[in-house]
């Protein structure tokens, strides 16, 4: 079991690293613009000269996945590193803090987890003009929350160990504490956080290219294509739609599971608990 187990963990790597290098390459790789209308062959069914075929304004689908994968990829990174760093901040500070200060920002931190983060987002939208880097800042934004739950529970947990109540009584100053002692023990934590966050952004990015409200419609990425897509389903274009949600499933799944294998190598239990 454990060997079938890496044999998978292994071809998802292997998935996720081509993935990256075809995206990269997405220049080197297809002949076509992703942006160029073809209005004489819209609707093309995939053929050798078009793989996937070709979209409602005649563009090659195979092309504007590469493209949009890379938008995709980068959005799901960058909102994931933004959020990380406001939920590391925000969750160290308050579980070292503790007291009433950790029972103020734990009070704001449930108020913000009751809204619904999509309502969040489309409020953010609102107030913020479309583009990618509206759109990691609107999936940053609004993805800190449960990181910031999770690190302050760590804190809270690692200031009762020993080691970290010697430190105090040998006169270890506050930065000393957390850049020596909490935070290196957080780094797990951090870690996973890091690689299970990235399916969720690249999921949220999806969702507001789809509901209109993302990525703008002329950029390729794959939730806009979904949404151009849907149009079209009824006709007969099936390929329009099929191979963009092919590629966010098995990248949401890919990395998610490789976040959930991390979790067991690194024995985090709290992942799966929370806390408060």
């Amino acid at each position: 079991m454990r060997e079938k187990r890496k044999w998978f963990v292994n071809a998802l790597l292997c998935y996720l690293l081509f993935l990256l290098l075809v995206t990269f390459l997405a220049p080197v790789l297809t002949p076509y613009d992703p942006l160029s209308i073809g209005l004489a062959k819209t609707l093309q069914s995939p053929t050798s000269v078009h793989l996937f075929g070709t979209d409602e304004l005649g563009r090659d689908v195979l092309t504007r996945l590469l493209y949009g994968g890379r938008v995709s990829l980068t959005v799901g990174a960058a909102a994931m590193m933004m959020a990380l760093v406001i939920g590391a901040g925000f969750g160290v500070v308050s579980g070292f803090l503790g007291g009433v200060a950790d029972r103020i920002m734990m009070r704001i931190l449930d108020a913000l987890i009751s809204i619904p983060s999509i309502l969040l987002m489309i409020g953010i939208q609102v107030l913020i003009p479309a583009s990618l880097l509206s759109v990691v800042v609107i999936i940053g934004m609004t993805s800190w929350m449960p990181i910031a739950r999770l690190i302050r529970t760590e804190i809270l947990s690692l200031k009762g160990e020993t080691f970290i109540q010697a430190s105090v009584v040998v006169g270890a100053s506050s930065s000393q504490l957390l850049t020596r002692h909490l935070l290196p023990q957080c780094l797990p934590t951090i870690i996973v956080m890091s690689i299970s966050g990235v399916s969720h952004a690249i999921l949220s990015e999806a969702t507001l290219s789809f509901l209109g409200i993302g990525i703008p419609p002329h950029e390729p990425s794959w939730g806009n294509m979904l949404m151009g897509a849907q149009s079209y389903l009824l006709s007969g274009a099936w390929w329009i739609a099929l191979f963009p949600g092919i590629l966010i499933t098995c990248t949401v799944l890919a990395v998610t599971y490789l976040g959930d294998v991390l979790q067991d190598r690194f024995a985090l239990p709290q992942l799966k608990k929370g806390g408060r």
